[in-house]
C-alpha cells in the first residue's frame, strides 16, 4: 500500500545560507568539502544489509516465546563470545599470578639472598604482564566488534518491531517514549553491552580465583577474613540490588516522560506561541524534569550509602588480616612472603567487590533499558499476516463489508502482550454494516463528524481488523491474502499528507523505488514529471532552484498545506493503485486550486475503485453513490439524485449546503 502525502541546499556557504534563510542545514559546508571528501574516500565498503522481516505473527510470537534478553543478544555471536571469554579467562588468570610471584621473590630471593632466583622471578613477572597487556588487548578489540554488531542487530531489531506494529498501539503510546527505547534505553543496554557486562564477568571471575588461592595459602586466615566480612558484604550488596533495580526502574520511566513531553512540545510549538502557553508549559516540563531528577537523586543516595560501605569493609579487611596473620608469622607458621601475597590478595578480592557498586549500576541501567526494549517487542501487532496467507492477485476492486462491525479498544494492544480478551465495554463505532462497492465505481461516504466513515476507511486499507465480520476484495478475504500484496494495490491520500525529508522528487516517488514493477529510474523519473505537471505543481517546480530536486524540509515546512495535498495526489498518480481512498483530499486547498485539480481527479480515479470520504457535498456529488453513515451503520445509500429525492438526511444537507452556495459562503456542511 502506498501512502500518498520526504528528502536536500547551500550557498554562499551552506551553513551561512540555511541559517539566514532560517532552514535546517542540509549541506556541507563549501569551506569543508575537501576535507569531507578526503574522509569519505577512507570509508570502507558497506554491502547491502540482509533484513529479516516477518510479517507472520506466529513466527514473530515464537521468537518471543519469553522475554528478550541478553542471551537472545549473545547467542547469534555464540562463538566470538567464547573466544571472548577464553581471552578473559586467560588474562584474569595472568593477572593474578603477581601476588605468587611477589611472595616468591621475597621468600626465595630476597630472604634467601639468592639474586638469581629473583631475577628469574623478575624476568617471569614482566612477561606475565606482556602476555596480560597482550590478551587484554586482544579481548577489548574481539569485545568491541562483538558490542557494536550486537548493537546493530537490536536497533534494527526494535526499528522493524515498530514498522510492523499496528496503527491501534501508536494511537495509545507517547512518540517520546517510543523515542526513549532507540535513545537512552539503547544507550545504557550499549553501555552494558560495551563495558558493564565485561567488566562485571571479570570482577565475579577475579572473586572466584581470588578466594580459592586464598585457601591455598592458609586456611585459617581465609575462614576468618570470609566468615567475618563477607556476610555483611552479601547482605549490603543483596540491599543494593532491591534498591537499584526499582531505582533505575523508575528513572527509565521518568526520562521517557522526558522525552514524550519534549517531543510533544516541539511538535506543538505553533500551537503554544498562539495560545500564550509557553509559561505554562515551562512550569509543567519543569515539574516533569524534577521529578527525573528527584529519580537520579534517590539511586545517588542509594550508591552512596553502598560504595563507601564496601569500602569500608574492605580496610577493615586489611587490617583483620595483618593483625592475624602477623602473630602468625611471629609464630612461625606463615612466611613474610605468603603474609604479603595474602595482603595483596586480600586487595585484589576487594577491589573488585568496591567496583562493583558502579558496575552493579551499569549493569541494572542496562538490564532496566533491556526490560523496557523488550516489552516493546514482546508486544505483537493486532492486524496479523496468517502463516498460509495467499499473494492477491491483481485485483479489479469489487470492495464488500459483509455485517461488519467494530470498536477501538485502548486495552487492545494491552490484551495481546498478555494473551486477555480485550474489553466488551468499549463502544462500538459500526454495526453490523453492510456495503458493496462495485469495481471501478466511485463511492463516496457522507455524515456527521465521529459517525464511523474514516473507520470504514481504516477497515478497507486493513489498518484494523473487524471485531466482527468480514471484509473481501475481489472475493479475497483481506485477512487471508499477504500485507504486501494487498497494500500494494491500495492508494491511500489521507486528510494531511505527511512529506518526509529528501526532495520533492523522492516524496513523490516514496515507497516505489526499489519495488518490483517500479520500472527503471529514468522512467519513473519521467512518471513523476508528468504527475506533478497533471497536479498543476509546474509553476512551483519551474520557480524552485534545484526543479523536482529541490528539498522539502522535516514535514515539508518550507510548502503550504495545499502544495503538500497537492504532491500526496501526485504520489498517488505515480503508485497507480488499483484501489484508492481519499480522505476528504481537497480540505487543504482553497476554491482555485480545488478547481485545478479536479480534472486531475477525474483522471486518478478513472478505470479505479474510489472511496472518498468527503465532507463537502462538492467532493460527494462527483461519485457514482453516496452512503451516509451516521449511528454506526448505513442510514441512505444512493446516488446524489436519489437521495436528494428521498428528502432524508442527505437532502437536508444538501438543502443547507445550497443555501450557504447563494450566500456565497459554500463552506463544508
Amino acid at each position: 500500500m502506498v501512502m500518498v502525502g520526504g528528502p536536500g541546499h547551500a550557498g554562499p556557504s551552506a551553513t551561512q545560507a540555511s541559517a539566514a534563510a532560517g532552514l535546517p542545514f542540509a549541506g556541507v559546508p563549501t569551506e569543508m568539502q575537501r576535507g569531507a571528501d578526503q574522509l569519505l574516500a577512507l570509508e570502507p565498503e558497506h554491502p547491502e544489509p540482509e533484513i529479516d522481516f516477518d510479517y507472520v505473527a506466529e513466527r514473530a510470537e515464537a521468537k518471543q516465546a519469553r522475554p528478550f534478553g541478553l542471551r537472545d543478544m549473545l547467542v547469534p555471536h555464540r562463538w566470538p563470545v567464547a573466544l571472548a571469554l577464553v581471552l578473559l579467562c586467560l588474562e584474569t588468570a595472568a593477572m593474578q599470578t603477581v601476588p605468587v610471584l611477589v611472595q616468591q621473590g621475597i621468600d626465595r630471593g630476597i630472604r634467601a639472598g639468592d639474586r638469581t632466583a629473583l631475577n628469574l622471578v623478575v624476568l617471569v613477572f614482566f612477561g606475565v604482564i606482556a602476555a596480560s597487556i597482550l590478551t587484554s588487548r586482544a579481548r577489548q578489540r574481539l569485545n568491541g566488534r562483538i558490542a557494536e554488531q550486537v548493537m546493530y542487530d537490536l536497533r534494527l531489531r526494535l526499528f522493524g518491531h515498530y514498522q510492523r506494529l499496528s496503527l491501534d498501539w501508536y494511537t495509545t503510546a507517547k512518540s517520546g517514549v517510543l523515542l526513549s527505547r532507540m535513545t537512552s534505553d539503547m544507550e545504557y543496554v550499549a553501555l552494558l553491552i560495551n563495558e558493564g557486562f565485561v567488566n562485571l564477568l571479570i570482577q565475579v571471575l577475579t572473586v572466584g580465583v581470588v578466594t580459592v588461592v586464598l585457601f591455598t595459602y592458609d586456611v585459617t586466615l581465609a575462614v576468618i577474613l570470609l566468615v567475618g566480612i563477607v556476610p555483611p558484604l552479601v547482605g549490603l550488596t543483596m540491599w543494593f540490588r532491591v534498591r537499584s533495580e526499582a531505582g533505575y526502574g523508575e528513572i527509565r520511566d521518568r526520562i521517557a516522560d522526558v522525552l514524550a513531553d519534549l517531543s510533544e512540545n516541539l511538535a506543538g510549538i505553533r500551537v503554544i506561541a498562539a495560545t500564550g502557553r509557553r509559561l505554562a508549559n515551562t512550569v509543567r516540563h519543569t515539574e516533569v524534569t524534577a521529578r527525573y531528577r528527584d529519580a537520579n537523586l534517590s539511586m545517588s543516595r542509594a550508591q552512596a550509602i553502598y560504595g563507601p560501605s564496601t569500602e569500608a569493609i574492605g580496610i577493615a579487611a586489611q587490617g583483620l588480616v595483618l593483625a592475624v596473620g602477623g602473630a602468625m608469622v611471629l609464630r612461625d607458621s606463615l612466611t613474610i612472603g605468603e603474609l604479603g601475597a595474602f595482603v595483596l590478595y586480600v586487595t585484589t578480592f576487594f577491589a573488585p567487590i568496591q567496583q562493583l557498586a558502579q558496575l552493579y549500576s551499569t549493569y541494572q541501567q542496562g538490564q532496566s533499558g533491556l526490560r523496557k526494549i523488550s516489552g516493546v517487542l514482546a508486544t505483537q501487532p493486532t492486524v496479523r499476516q496468517r502463516p498460509d496467507a495467499a499473494e492477491l492477485p491483481p485485483i479489479s476492486g469489487h470492495i464488500r463489508l459483509e455485517s461488519v462491525s467494530f470498536a477501538y479498544d485502548d486495552e487492545a494492544a494491552t490484551a495481546v502482550r498478555t494473551d486477555e480478551q480485550p474489553s466488551d465495554d468499549a463502544p462500538e463505532v459500526l454495526s453490523g454494516v453492510r456495503l458493496e462497492i462495485r469495481p471501478g465505481e466511485t463511492f463516496a461516504l457522507v455524515g456527521p463528524t465521529g459517525a464511523g466513515k474514516s473507520t470504514i476507511a481504516k477497515l478497507i486499507i486493513r489498518f484494523y481488523d473487524p471485531t466482527d465480520g468480514c471484509i473481501t476484495v475481489d472475493g479475497w478475504d483481506l485477512r487471508d491474502v499477504t500485507l504486501p500484496s494487498l497494500r500494494d494495490q491500495l492508494g491511500v491520500v489521507p486528510q494531511e499528507p505527511f512529506l518526509f525529508h529528501g526532495t520533492i522528487r523522492d516524496n513523490v516517488a516514496f515507497g516505489l523505488r526499489g519495488r518490483s514493477g517500479a520500472g527503471t529510474d529514468a522512467q519513473l523519473d519521467a512518471d513523476i514529471d508528468a504527475a506533478l505537471d497533471l497536479v498543476g505543481l509546474r509553476r512551483l517546480i519551474d520557480r524552485l532552484p534545484a526543479g523536482a530536486d529541490t528539498p522539502v524540509h522535516e514535514r515539508g515546512v518550507s510548502l503550504s498545506a495545499g502544495e503538500r495535498q497537492l504532491l500526496a495526489l501526485a504520489r498517488a498518480f505515480v503508485a497507480r493503485p488499483r484501489v484508492i481512498v481519499l480522505d476528504e483530499a481537497t480540505s487543504s486547498v482553497d476554491l482555485s486550486t480545488e478547481a485545478e485539480i479536479e480534472g486531475a481527479l477525474d483522471l486518478l480515479l478513472e478505470g479505479r475503485t474510489a472511496v472518498l470520504i468527503a465532507h463537502r457535498l462538492a467532493t460527494a456529488m462527483r461519485a457514482d453513490r453516496i452512503a451516509v453513515i451516521d449511528g454506526g451503520g448505513v442510514a441512505e445509500l444512493g446516488t446524489h439524485d436519489e437521495l436528494v429525492a428521498l428528502g432524508g438526511r442527505y437532502a437536508a444537507m444538501y438543502t443547507t449546503w445550497m443555501a450557504h452556495a447563494r450566500d456565497g459562503h459554500p463552506e463544508d456542511c
